[in-house]
């Protein structure tokens, strides 16, 4: 055994490294034990009593990793660099309702701001055009109307959100699948480093942890647990995002989808939370009024428009009539010149103005899609 540390992080950091300790069971030992530092002492028969039955984990409390320890240790020596405990005042209230928290949240950034009003914004990882735009001006509406916007750092409509939030209030919480000490995706490291400069990343996982398929749900549970509802933006049928949308709804909080085109198959998760009973959301409002009565948020505040805060751009008749011809599917070029009757060379013209002024994206397959901006 290692001498008493007069840190009892040491003895945190330590029995949450043990293998074969879940959440559940750290519980347990906390409850039986008092602190994690006793659990170090107890002998073979206290900690099977406890609920400890594998020899891996018997042996590795009586001689731990302390190499491994020392880099959670100097991870928390650097700036901004925190340490929550289940026991500590900061640890967030919502968290510690869910029947698995995380006895440990490793936190770079501001650790209060988990302690605030936040709504999880999550989506597909192959967000097209238009969600992403749609999930940044939701997340910029709604952080600047007092919601903390949390999501995961993920590809596609994560991104989106974080830098929404960022462009609103600046206030963002990424909650990770890997240790502190690495960024996943990769591409996304100077979004982390903004994230941590104005909000925070989040993880419960020891330094060192690489990116695994099993974390990412285990980090799903934490984005719902910390938030108020789940909002999702764009999602396929068997998108890691009706996870997280599960698990908010197992939690009791409020679950929120966007729907989209039936043409479109990531649009087809949010159809199919609609119908299990997620409230549809046509504007950021939608969500602001449902969870009114849950924080105090100031709907005077809260402008009452299906447009964005941006002027609108004022486009000829010309322009308003071919957006009008495509509808809201997205469409091919050939099919908005059989239905206009304008030449291919007028429409790929008008399509390049209207795509500069934001009114139009395109899409894989050489489609094109009108943009959304309500918020």
């Amino acid at each position: 055994m290692p001498p008493v540390e007069k840190d009892n992080l040491f003895y945190w950091l330590a029995l949450w490294r043990a293998p074969g300790v879940g959440t559940r069971l750290y519980a347990r030992l906390l409850e039986q034990f008092g602190t994690p530092a006793a659990a170090f002492s107890a002998s073979h028969e206290q900690l099977r009593t406890a609920g400890v039955t594998r020899p891996t984990t018997l042996d590795y409390l009586q001689t731990p990793d302390i190499a491994a320890i020392e880099q959670d240790l100097a991870w928390l020596e650097k700036p901004d660099h925190h340490l929550l405990t289940i026991d500590s005042a900061d640890y967030p209230p919502l968290l510690r309702e869910l029947p698995d928290p995380p006895p440990l949240l490793f936190v770079h950034g501001e650790p209060s701001l988990l302690s605030h009003p936040q709504l999880a914004m999550v989506g597909s990882r192959n967000a097209s055009p238009a969600g992403s735009e749609t999930a940044f001006e939701f997340a910029r509406h709604l952080s600047g109307c007092g919601l903390v916007i949390t999501s995961g750092l993920a590809l596609g409509i994560d991104a989106a959100c974080h830098r929404g939030a960022l462009d609103g209030s600046g206030l963002t919480i990424a909650v990770i699948g890997t240790g502190m000490d690495r960024v996943y995706p990769a591409r996304h490291r100077e979004l982390a480093h903004r994230i941590a400069d104005k909000g925070a990343l989040v993880s419960e996982f020891p330094v060192g942890t690489s990116p695994a398929r099993a974390n990412f749900p285990r980090r799903n549970r934490i984005i719902s647990g910390l938030c108020l509802g789940t909002l999702v933006v764009e999602a396929a049928t068997h998108s890691g995002s009706l996870i997280t949308a599960r698990q908010a709804s197992e939690q009791g909080r409020e679950v929120f989808a966007i729907p989209g085109s039936i043409h479109n198959p990531l649009a087809r998760g949010c159809h199919r939370l609609i119908r299990e009973g997620a409230k549809l959301v046509e504007t950021a409002d939608d969500i602001l009024e449902e969870l009114a009565g849950t924080i105090p948020l100031v709907l005077d505040n809260i402008q009452r428009t299906e447009h964005s805060d941006s002027p609108a751009v004022e486009l000829d008749s010309e322009y308003l009539q071919l957006l009008d011809t495509m509808g809201h599917d997205p469409i091919t070029v050939d099919t908005i010149v059989e239905r206009s009757g304008l030449t291919t060379e007028e429409v790929s013209s008008m399509l390049l103005v209207l795509e500069l002024q934001d009114h139009v994206a395109s899409m894989p397959g050489g489609l094109y899609s009108r943009v959304d901006k309500r918020t």
